[in-house]
């Protein structure tokens, strides 16, 4: 959960409309029985929520790398000065 505020919340969103109509499928198919395959769907579901949150894509490295170098540059002053 890198990825706070607007931009983060949206792009999960944006994956969720993905991953809950597999991850429902799964459930339909082991509600049916079909252990093995419903399984594998609810397994995808899932996988599509953790990798888009805990990934690092080549689109996120210049946003991390800016936050690094602006809390090297920009310190705080300390309260008691």
């Amino acid at each position: 959960m890198n990825k706070p505020g607007i931009i983060g919340t949206l792009q999960l969103a944006a994956t969720l409309v993905f991953a809950l109509p597999v991850g429902l499928l799964g459930v339909q198919f082991l509600l049916d029985g079909k252990t093995l395959l419903g399984g594998g769907f609810v397994v995808v579901a899932v996988m599509m929520v953790v990798l888009e949150e805990y990934l690092t894509t080549p689109t996120d490295v210049p946003g991390a790398v800016a936050q690094k170098t602006v809390g090297k540059v920009a310190k705080t002053p300390d309260d008691d000065e």
